[in-house]
């Protein structure tokens, strides 16, 4: 079954807390998201009291590559694609069924995140010599789910893991985790994870007289994933933009700045055929975004 895991600091160890997902969205490897989460807690405990810890792993990760923003909004799914390279010992069997890696992006710090997402299923690698592996994995959002808070908007950092079983089955009543190999490294690169935004523009009235006011409205938005809705993004400068009947180039007319509910509102002069929109730049927690064209008839 699919687990989603976070981790978190308490009493100076790693608690796991983890929520399951339908059975349809099953890895398709023999240990559970919960069994690497439960590795990856004991190798980052600092506890006395821990019972036990897996072994360090003899791998290392290196050109880390994933996408520079990841764009989520309040529903639906969201994969990023991650690509690195991971370096091991002769030692380590990286084909073996219960060998796992996987892509990890982290809020906050890496031995205690305020968030952590990772990939539905491990990465898939390759072997391009007898000790080095290109791997190809996901990062895997459901907003739905509320795994984000709006405040999970912004720069988040990359790492990898990998967790060698060595045939111990963490169901087991004999299972040994000093048995188990673990590695995990973090710093390798980062991501922007921004709330979706949505742009609307209306131009009236159409048909309107050359020389008459034409009334722009529309509205700026973004997910806010704390409700699982979409509000006004306020206080927000917008260009307004006309591009003439024939053209494909767009030129801004002025600047507009959103009010408390999200809402815009300018009037222009008509002077020829064309089309209207609002274009946002964006923000580091929100994407730039563009409303289409609304076109006005000028008679």
């Amino acid at each position: 079954m699919r687990i989603r895991a976070t981790v978190a600091a308490v009493s100076g160890a790693l608690a796991l807390s983890a929520l399951a997902v339908p059975a349809a969205q099953a890895d398709d490897f023999a240990a559970s998201r919960a069994d690497v989460a439960k590795v990856r807690q004991a190798a980052h405990a600092a506890s006395a009291r821990a019972a036990g810890k897996p072994y360090a792993l003899n791998v290392s990760f290196s050109d880390f590559k994933i996408a520079k923003t990841v764009k989520a909004g309040t529903t639906n799914h969201v994969a990023t694609t991650v690509t690195y390279t991971l370096t091991h010992g002769a030692d380590v069997d990286i084909a073996a069924r219960d060998f796992v890696t996987d892509p990890i992006i982290y809020r906050g710090s890496y031995t205690a995140p305020d968030n952590m997402l990772y990939g539905n299923k491990p990465a898939k690698c390759t072997a391009t010599n007898a000790t080095t592996a290109t791997c190809k994995g996901t990062i895997d959002v459901y907003p739905g789910d509320h795994e984000l808070r709006n405040t999970d908007a912004g720069t988040w950092r990359a790492a990898a893991e990998a967790t060698a079983f060595n045939g111990q089955d963490p169901a087991g009543e004999t299972f040994d985790i000093t048995k188990v190999g673990y590695k995990g490294q973090s710093g390798l690169g980062s991501t922007l994870m921004q709330r979706f935004s949505k742009l609307t523009v209306d131009a009236s009235p159409e048909p309107v007289k050359k020389g008459k006011p034409i009334t722009v409205t529309g509205k700026l938005s973004r997910a806010n994933w704390d409700r699982g809705t979409y509000n006004g993004y306020v206080e927000q400068p917008v260009n307004l933009q006309f591009r003439k009947n024939g053209s494909n180039t767009y030129t801004t007319v002025k600047t507009v700045k959103t009010n408390a509910t999200g809402n815009l509102k300018t009037t222009v002069t008509a002077a020829q055929d064309g089309y209207f929109r609002f274009t946002f730049a964006g923000t580091t927690t929100t994407p730039s975004v563009n409303a289409t064209g609304d076109f006005v008839d000028v008679r």
